[in-house]
């Protein structure tokens, strides 16, 4: 019987800096530019990387998060979005062992690894180091015999002898190919700020970095050696009626409005076919350019992203303030998610000190701190009359930010929208307001597919009473 394969691989590091995203993106666009259609996937819970991919290849990334979401889920998810690909590649999170878990693989690149059965290639920063490249690749591989290690990528080499000497290193000790190189070089650089890599949404014109991108993999990077090693064994598509995104009530019966531009953009692309599979037509709008909230919808999606960018632009739309207070106010069903938290308090205060006007739904008014405020996986429990978490109903998700909610002096405290649980034990977070949840964390519907069914319910009652 003949086994059905599909090439998939993860790019992987030894730790968080040793040039996963510009193995990722490079390989990407090279492979894209030689007429494969290649399908980006990221490992965990980031935004940003995957615009980068989504930039480099024409089609839309995912994440593959094996903690927010359940295996069979992470699968489904796959699935779908490979399915019409020549290749996939899915870039993992800081080292290929780091995730939920200190004592396990529990949410890492590795769990990814092992649950696709997904070949993976070892990025290592090789600088000032030779043979002692080889120990460190030879320890990830002894660490779990289920995580397929296939090649090494060497980078920030100082020269292409000091290349040599690695790869014969490595291929000697550990058994397995070093398939490419890239020499340090101050040349290229992509942007960073607070939160990682400044988004592609911002950046405009790519083609030169992904040009710089494809030539050094051309050059450096044996790419039909990975193009072979990616072969793997095919992973079904989900069984008819078993799908989390089949459609479960006629397309369009309500209409969600989705803030989408340059300050609010982080949505999981699942959790918005997750609503569209409920039922929802999702109508986006652009606060930052004046847009106020579409006429005629029954719900309200307001992402994360960076408004603190953009703060001063966002300000000067009262009519959108006006627009978002009236909507919330009346009642409409309404998710607000870390910088769309942010974005409803009555000011937002940057670095620098300066102030601006935000929304008014909420009141106080977010800081921006030079430190980080918070970061990592929440496991959220519902409070009181949420509409998406009711009391003790859970979901997961994660933050990642670097302003604080400050409540005004003279106002009633706000009923917190949910209880979340992280490594640093249990708070109450966000606040609740008539149909409105909004809160630092950002949620995976996957984790709790019942929210985007809730939410649905709720905003068609919405519309009856308006009606």
């Amino acid at each position: 019987m003949t086994i059905a394969t599909q090439k998939r691989i993860i790019i992987a590091g030894t730790g968080s800096g040793v040039g996963k995203t510009t193995t990722t993106v490079g390989l990407m666009a090279a492979l894209a530019r030689r007429g494969l259609a290649v399908q980006g996937f990221k490992s965990g819970p980031d935004y940003i990387d995957p615009t980068y991919h989504t930039a480099a290849t024409g089609r839309q990334s995912r994440n593959l998060d094996s903690w927010m979401c359940p295996p069979a889920t992470v699968k489904e998810i796959y699935s779908r979005a490979s399915s019409t690909a020549d290749i996939s590649i899915i870039e993992g999170v800081m080292g290929l062992y780091d995730g939920k878990n200190p004592l396990s693989n529990e949410g890492s690149t590795a769990e990814l690894a092992v649950l696709l059965d997904c070949p993976v290639l070892l990025v290592v920063n090789c600088q000032s180091m030779a043979r002692s490249a080889a120990a460190i690749v030879k320890g990830f591989q002894a660490l779990d015999d289920n995580v397929r290690i296939v090649g090494v990528i060497v980078n920030k080499v100082g020269s292409d002898s000091h290349y040599e000497i690695v790869k014969a290193a490595i291929e000697q000790e550990c058994g397995i190919p070093v398939v490419g190189y890239f020499k340090r070089s101050s040349e290229l650089h992509i942007p960073e700020r607070h939160l990682g890599l400044v988004p592609s949404i911002e950046r405009g014109e790519l083609s030169p970095l992904f040009d710089q991108l494809v030539a050094m993999c051309e050059a450096t990077v044996d790419l039909e050696r990975v193009l072979a090693l990616a072969e793997a064994p095919a992973i079904p598509e989900a069984a008819a009626g078993t799908s989390l995104f089949a459609r479960r009530n006629p397309e369009g019966s309500v209409r969600i409005a989705v803030a989408k531009d340059a300050a609010f953009h982080f949505y999981y692309p699942d959790n918005l076919e997750l609503l569209e599979a409920c039922g929802a037509e999702l109508v986006y709008f652009s606060p930052l350019a004046g847009e106020a909230v579409p006429n005629d919808v029954s719900g309200l999606y307001i992402g994360g992203g960076f408004p603190e960018e953009f703060a001063e632009q966002l300000a000067q739309q009262k009519h959108v303030h006006q627009s978002v207070r009236h909507a919330i106010a009346g009642g409409m069903p309404t998710l607000a998610e870390c910088g769309g938290y942010m974005y409803l308090t009555e000011q937002l205060t940057n670095t620098s000190g300066n102030s601006y006007a935000m929304a008014g739904v909420l009141p106080g008014s977010v800081v921006m701190q030079g430190k980080l405020a918070a970061l990592g996986y929440r496991e959220a429990k519902g409070l009181g009359a949420n509409f998406l978490l009711p009391e003790g109903d859970q979901a997961r998700g994660h933050e990642f930010h670097y302003s604080v909610y400050v409540p005004s002096v003279d106002s009633e405290a706000l009923e917190p929208a949910y209880e979340t649980k992280g490594r640093r034990g249990v708070k109450q977070e966000g606040a609740q307001l008539e149909q409105l949840v909004a809160g630092y964390t950002h949620f995976h519907f996957a984790s709790n597919p019942v929210m985007a069914e809730r939410w649905i319910a709720a905003s068609t009652a919405y519309a009856a009473r308006k009606a």
